[in-house]
């Protein structure tokens, strides 16, 4: 499979035959066993960090789309939330057990996800270089925390599948499978910003409980790694939110790059239905209100999606509108009014695709070493009632 996967149609590495690196993470996807999965994507990540793997999408072909569901390993029984086994709070083996299996269990899944938002989202969204860096790495992170929780279990005498689990991590995936900043505001903000609230509580039990050993395994491999996790969704949210033209005809305004379909017509198409969609759709879906200027936003809209559509960027242009985007991704300690506008638009995504309020207490430090501000999520702790606000 490996050999597969790297060799081109010439054997030498021509760039118009070689494997993709969304070509490696569909492969992943459709890779059931999880330490295979596991392997297969450290493998990858490797490679294209390296450079081994040339491009990241080929343009000249039509993106093949992610399964619905990756395949997963029928070892592992999925049973509903309310089925799942309760967890404890690590004061017996036993218990301890079930959070090591639970850990296990979401990496897993979180490998997943992470080449899952390369290949559904990478080449439809014109996702530049750095996106795929970001990934590759979240993704090889997340297979090698599952390997070490997997063999932790072994050493303790248990394994991964031991235990039913369930898939709630991919029933938000499924609602967010249209929407790339819907993706990453609900999985690569909201939940790994989660997993950094509960995990010094995780470690504290396991340590108590005596066993040191997984403690110190989440302590100084994991939650470390999962914070700069949180960091890639926070960047790329607000990349897409700050995306400008190439002529920079709105610059005083976000931008608004179709955040809600991944369909988009291919560079060089005149399909007239396709563009048509593609104008006229956002106007009810997209966040309103992010600068005050309805009119603006929708210019951009326009523009966008007609140089999409006619193939009026060129490489330089693109590489332009690349380098202005990650430039104000780093943005200063100031909360700017661009700054405001993707906060307001995070308010709106996540209140519309993740289910009731965000849960305190938050890991204020750990947060905001992913860049994450409370102005981000403390507005989302509370109800939204008919415009207004319930504790």
């Amino acid at each position: 499979m490996e050999a597969a996967l790297d060799a081109g149609g010439s054997g030498q590495g021509d760039q118009r035959t070689a494997k993709t690196l969304v070509d490696w993470a569909l492969e992943i996807l459709s890779t059931a066993d999880p330490d295979e999965k596991a392997r297969l994507g450290d493998l990858a990540a490797s490679r294209w960090l390296r450079g081994d793997i040339p491009l990241a999408y080929d343009p000249a072909r039509p993106p093949r789309p992610p399964p619905d569901r990756p395949a997963r390993s029928a070892a592992v029984r999925l049973v509903p939330p309310s089925r799942a086994p309760k967890l404890g709070k690590g004061g017996s083996a036993q218990s301890r057990l079930a959070l090591l299996h639970s850990l296990a269990h979401t990496e897993s899944w979180a490998v997943d996800l992470s080449w899952d938002i390369v290949a559904r989202f990478g080449a439809p969204m014109r996702m530049p270089r750095e996106f795929f860096d970001d990934f590759a790495r979240v993704a090889q992170d997340e297979g090698r925390h599952y390997a070490v929780l997997s063999a932790r279990l072994r050493e303790l005498g248990s394994h991964y599948g031991a235990l039913p689990a369930h898939d709630g991590l991919w029933d938000s995936a499924t609602r967010t499978a249209h929407c790339l900043l819907a993706r990453l505001a609900v999985e690569h903000c909201v939940h790994e910003a989660r997993g950094l609230d509960v995990l010094p509580t995780t470690i504290s039990r396991f340590r108590a409980g005596g066993d040191e050993q997984t403690a110190k395994l989440l302590e100084d491999v994991i939650y470390p790694e999962e914070i700069t996790h949180c960091a890639a969704g926070v960047k790329w949210f607000r990349y897409l939110c700050l995306r400008s033209d190439i002529d920079n005809s709105a610059s005083n305004s976000v931008a608004q790059f179709e955040p809600h379909c991944t369909e988009l017509p291919e560079v060089g198409t005149t399909d007239d239905k396709k563009v048509q969609e593609f104008e006229d759709e956002p106007i009810s879906r997209l966040p309103q209100g992010l600068n005050g200027d309805d009119k603006k936003v929708q210019q951009m809209e326009d523009v966008l999606a007609s140089e999409v559509a006619e193939g009026d960027i060129s490489d330089e242009q693109a590489a332009q509108q690349v380098e202005h985007g990650l430039a104000k991704c780093k943005l200063g300690e100031s909360v700017d009014e661009d700054e405001a506008a993707v906060i307001r638009a995070f308010h709106r995504i996540v209140r519309e695709y993740f289910r009731g309020p965000l849960k305190p207490p938050f890991n204020t430090e750990a947060r905001k070493a992913a860049g994450f501000e409370p102005a981000w999520y403390e507005p989302l702790a509370v109800k939204e009632v008919e415009g207004e606000t319930l504790e």
